[in-house]
């Protein structure tokens, strides 16, 4: 059992490259890209490599994933972040797997949700600071005109990830 303030990494090898996995041992805290814009590199300094079971059902996710398997499973997410994050990573988990939608969009629904006016750019800057990629999905974002804007995987990777679910969205 993990003890509070323990932190937990595994490294993941994806077909887009090593990925960073962390766990506060209860739940999960971060996926990245290795080296990728945002990357919480410092977590290696204070985090032991322990495959704790929150990343051990992380690992089975995106193994299932990566596979074009549309899983049925969310392990546990913890996220850290401001209360304005913290609502824009949740409507990012609403957003249907194979489809898109926008900052625009995205903004127009928090300021319905809050009253006043959100602006895109905001959206943008918490979608962009989005912890836990792929299962948290900011890569379903793009611009207002359909456009693959920022990712901070790289937009290579963003690309590729909007095809494989296209791809197996098709196929369901």
């Amino acid at each position: 059992m993990a003890e509070t303030g323990d932190r937990f990494i595994h490294k993941y090898n994806s077909l887009l490259g090593e990925m960073v996995l962390a766990s506060d041992g209860q739940a999960l805290t971060g996926v990245w890209f290795a080296g990728q814009k945002y990357f919480q590199e410092n977590i290696a300094l204070s985090s032991q490599e322990k495959l704790v079971p929150v990343l051990a059902e992380t690992v089975r996710w995106l193994d299932l994933y990566f596979a074009g398997d549309i899983t049925d499973f969310m392990p546990a997410l913890a996220p850290a972040g401001s209360a304005f994050r913290q609502q824009v990573w949740q409507l990012l988990l609403e957003i249907p797997y194979g489809e898109r939608t926008s900052y625009g969009e995205l903004a127009k629904i928090l300021s319905e949700k809050n009253g006043g006016n959100m602006s895109a750019q905001a959206v943008g800057g918490a979608v962009g600071h989005n912890p836990i990629s792929i299962l948290i999905p900011c890569h379903r974002v793009v611009g207002k005109d359909g456009s693959l804007t920022g990712y901070a995987g790289g937009l290579q990777r963003k690309k590729w990830l909007l095809d494989l679910e296209k791809k197996h969205k098709q196929l369901t």
